[in-house]
């Protein structure tokens, strides 16, 4: 399955792109304001590409049929994590990564990104893929598969710049999810950029500055 997804061009032949993921129940239309209050024109030409994830059955919501990169099968226990949900969508981002490079932007200009469920998909694919990415950022998430990933990891990522954001007031995913996947991270020597804010699950504009700071290092 190839996925639909809303294009953003700051000019002409972009020379980087930022790939964003949302959260469970929403579109990429969800992210498109968050991406026009970002200012990279110090990088050049910009494509944002915010893709829709399938539609599907979530089983803490009832059986309720929405967009969801995968199911979610319970409150918050690792080992209720939907693995065959997680690694069919693994496989339907990388390829749009791979459908960037076949534009002409390379790897190691693609920054992969996501919110809360796509927090979870940025870094169960970013941190497996086989080519060099500029960077990951997971906003308000988790590390899916924990256990998996030091043996699953791409060498070529493996000093990829991570930013993680979250919420000291989240209740969809608390916090402390976010820190472990942050620890973990750390424990595997990944460069880890952590930024806490006063929110809950959400975005607010000190997080959109952080964020903008860090593109501009990794992309320059």
């Amino acid at each position: 399955m190839s996925l639909d997804a809303i294009e953003i061009e700051t000019g002409p032949g972009p020379t980087a792109c930022l790939i964003v993921l949302h959260g469970l129940g929403a579109d990429g239309s969800d992210f498109v304001p968050v991406v026009q209050a970002l200012d990279l024109d110090d990088l050049g030409p910009v494509r944002y590409v915010l893709p829709h994830a399938p539609a599907r059955p979530v089983t803490v919501n009832g059986g309720y049929v929405m967009p969801a990169w995968y199911d979610i099968l319970g409150p918050g226990a690792p080992q209720r994590e939907d693995e065959t949900g997680l690694r069919e969508s693994r496989l339907m981002i990388d390829a749009l990564i791979e459908a960037e490079k076949a534009r002409g932007i390379p790897a190691s200009r693609i920054v992969l990104a996501g919110f809360s469920q796509g927090c979870a998909m940025t870094l169960m694919t970013g941190l497996r893929h086989r080519e060099r990415l500029a960077g990951l950022a997971g906003l308000s998430g988790y590390l899916p598969l924990a256990g998996t990933t030091p043996a699953e990891a791409a060498a070529a990522n493996r000093d990829v710049p991570v930013f993680l954001a979250h919420g000291r007031d989240d209740t969809v995913v608390a916090i402390e999810r976010g820190i472990a996947s942050r620890d973990a991270l750390l424990r595997w020597d990944y460069p880890v950029e952590w930024h806490e804010y006063e929110m809950e699950h959400s975005v607010c504009p000190e997080e959109v500055a952080d964020l903008n700071r860090w593109l501009l290092r990794v992309l320059a």
